[in-house]
């Protein structure tokens, strides 16, 4: 069973949330994130990437940093442009970007159940990420990132959920991307208890998108909830009654701030490749040895339309690269994912990169930016040659992750991106 749990939440004042809300930390360069706040002292990027605040060239990870973050968010409590909640609730979260909606369930998930895998991953994590995360988490006593889970769609929560949404909204912005964000409270005991057992049903959620975001909250439950019986274990020895603060600020951390999608809502775009140099070969060469892997169809269009097809920019032109049928029919999950097919096939023997990882000579284009960004960073020579690809599917992540298995990285770009600062978890 799956555990969400209400919690009182952290809010922008709804007339201040169109100019405190922001894109997540990890979609943005530093530079990006100083020019989006730029005469906005409201917006969240100076609690998320503080360093815009200091001089540039500031180590990422320096105590001056984390130190920033906190004495920015305390200053938006302090003069109330962010209020926390009286009681907990749970909270309705609604995204609309172009034709696509999408409406998500704010809650505290269990720390427990990230660790024991009834929240199952899909991706690994890297150490100084899920360090960073832990020491913004600490600084502040807060998670104000949410994690994007999924779970599978329930009739009852989507008729639920349907009802809700159609009454009035506490918040309601369209972000200057122009994706529209609305939310509603939960606060009634009926609708709490209804969510509750809804979710007690579901065997598993799926983290989409936010493994360092998670990893970091566990990994601050862990800690807390150790000082939590040193401290208990004092408390007893002394016959004191009352909980102590560190039982108190374990209880909080055991929960993580997410919002929690039915996988038919859920919009994975495509995780683009461009690659710096073709190895040593010629354009000419390079589609011969396409060729003995795809069936090329040129001219060619950019933007695949089936899995095991894909688009390839090269010297000014398109193809249209369909995978031959010996390649592409494996029973595996993981191995029959266009992303692994490409790194098996062409990547690691053709262009020599062995871990897309580390390699220098490959970069990761997010699908949001369009196919326009692959053939602009490859005319103006930045890069030799790009792959597009098609969306893995939410289906395929949810097969991976029910057996356990961990997919390539750069594997699927999630949009509409959910915005720090709607709701924060205090801990």
């Amino acid at each position: 069973m799956a555990t969400l749990k209400p919690f009182a939440a952290l809010r922008p004042q709804p007339e201040l949330a169109g100019q405190i809300c922001e894109l997540p930390y990890d979609v943005m360069s530093s530079e990006e994130a100083r020019q989006i706040a730029a005469g906005n002292p409201l917006s969240f990027l100076h609690v998320s990437k503080p360093e815009i605040n200091l001089p540039p060239g500031t180590d990422l990870y320096s105590p001056e940093v984390y130190a920033k973050g906190k004495e920015n968010f305390q200053r938006l409590i302090a003069q109330g442009a962010l209020t926390q909640e009286a009681k907990r609730c749970f909270y309705l979260y609604r995204q609309i970007m172009g034709a696509h909606s999408q409406v998500g369930l704010v809650a505290a998930a269990s720390c427990e159940e990230y660790l024991n895998g009834t929240i199952k991953k899909h991706e690994f994590t890297r150490p100084d990420k899920e360090d960073d995360r832990v020491r913004h988490i600490e600084t502040l006593n807060a998670q104000t990132g949410p994690v994007f889970l999924t779970y599978r769609a329930t009739a009852a929560m989507d008729e639920f959920v349907a009802r809700r949404t159609a009454l009035s909204s506490d918040v309601d912005f369209t972000a200057t991307d122009g994706v529209r964000h609305t939310a509603w409270t939960v606060g009634d005991a009926a609708g709490i208890q209804f969510i509750t057992e809804q979710f007690a049903k579901i065997p598993f959620l799926y983290i989409a998108d936010g493994h360092h975001r998670s990893a970091a909250a566990a990994r601050v439950h862990q800690t807390r909830r150790s000082r939590g019986r040193e401290s208990a274990h004092t408390s007893s020895e002394s016959n004191q009654s009352r909980p102590t603060s560190a039982a108190t600020s374990m209880d909080e951390s055991s929960g993580f701030l997410t919002v929690t999608f039915p996988h038919n809502q859920m919009q994975i775009l495509p995780y683009n490749r461009v690659l710096k140099d073709l190895n040593g070969l010629t354009g000419e060469q390079l589609l011969q040895k396409l060729d003995a892997v795809f069936i090329i169809n040129a001219p060619g269009a950019a933007k695949p339309v089936r899995k095991h097809e894909l688009g390839f920019f090269l010297a000014g032109n398109w193809y249209t690269l369909h995978f031959r049928p010996q390649f592409a029919t494996v029973n595996d999950p993981i191995e029959q994912l266009d992303v692994t097919l490409l790194q098996k096939h062409i990547l690691d023997p053709i262009f020599g990169i062995e871990d897309p990882r580390t390699s220098k000579r490959i970069n990761f284009v997010g699908g949001i930016r369009g196919t326009a960004e692959l053939e602009r960073l490859v005319s103006k020579g930045e890069y030799a040659c790009a792959f597009s690809l098609f969306p893995t599917s939410i289906e395929d992540l949810m097969t991976i992750a029910d057996a356990g298995g961990i997919m390539p990285p750069k594997s699927t770009w999630f949009e509409p991106k959910l915005r720090d600062a709607m709701f924060c978890h205090m801990i």
